[in-house]
């Protein structure tokens, strides 16, 4: 087969739905094949490996040459998927190479974002967000160790060891009002790590103003001795400008980079 013929066929519409069709099926029996062994399915994925295998080539044959081929990321991508999926497992068996062998063969179903050109749009706006996004990162972050280290100043608890008998007892029934927080878990601004974890959390809007309540209880106790007003002021700042703030300038670096995305396909189109 030439290059001529083979570059019609790759970039035939018919083609493209029919490897979108055996990659679909192949998630399928991904899927069923978490539920243990099945002699079909392994017939069946044996001559899906054999179909991406042929593709493989034709995309070869269809490239301006070996270098034209390998500047592609999802030529090698797709060529390092092929590859792995001959290799036999029963060559490590009882090792954990088996398992990440196993690991790797699931990323087929990342084969999708190759042959959908709306979510390879996608993936061209987030790779060229990745330098803002880095800065982005680095301010969110700057704020987060901020906030905790403010946080653990103000909520820890105090250790139960330096206690009197009376304030023992006084976070005993802080932790009866309290059994999900102090008991089951860490204190949430116990330790700098803690209270980084716990800003993170606040910021999904996960039960954030029930980790406000306790705290407010542990003041009222006299455990803590941040004041109610303090206790709230901090968590609405805190999820304000991590959720409304923080948050926003990451969706706009990506939406600003998906229109450029967008912008440069449209004049590709254009000019062809």
């Amino acid at each position: 087969m030439n290059r001529l013929t083979a570059r019609r066929i790759v970039k035939h519409r018919a083609f493209e739905l029919a490897i979108i069709a055996v990659i679909i099926i192949n998630a399928v029996f991904i899927g069923v094949e978490s539920y243990g062994y099945n002699a079909i399915i392994n017939t069946l994925q044996s001559v899906i490996l054999g179909v991406f295998t042929a593709e493989i080539l034709l995309r070869y044959v269809a490239a301006d040459g070996v270098k034209s081929f390998f500047s592609d990321g999802w030529n090698i991508f797709d060529l390092t998927l092929v590859v792995i999926g001959y290799i036999p497992e029963s060559i490590f068996s009882g090792s954990s190479w088996v398992l990440a062998i196993r690991v790797v063969r699931v990323f087929r179903v990342l084969r999708l974002l190759r042959t959908l050109k709306e979510v390879k749009l996608i993936i061209t706006a987030l790779t060229k967000s990745i330098s803002s996004l880095f800065y982005n990162a680095v301010f969110f972050f700057i704020f987060l160790y901020l906030f905790a280290i403010i946080g653990v100043a103000l909520f820890r608890l105090p250790d139960r060891c330096t206690l009197t008998p009376q304030q023992q007892e006084v976070l005993a029934q802080l932790e009866v009002e309290t059994p999900q927080v102090y008991t089951a878990r860490p204190d949430p601004f116990g330790n700098l790590g803690e209270a980084l974890f716990t800003l993170f959390r606040e910021l999904t809007g996960d039960d954030w103003a029930a980790l406000r309540y306790n705290q407010i209880t542990a003041s009222e106790h006299g455990l803590i001795s941040a004041s109610p007003t303090v206790i709230t002021a901090y968590h609405i700042v805190w999820f304000v400008l991590s959720a409304c703030l923080l948050l926003n300038l990451v969706v706009g670096a990506i939406v600003n980079n998906y229109q450029i995305s967008m912008d440069e396909t449209e004049a590709k189109k254009n000019k062809a």
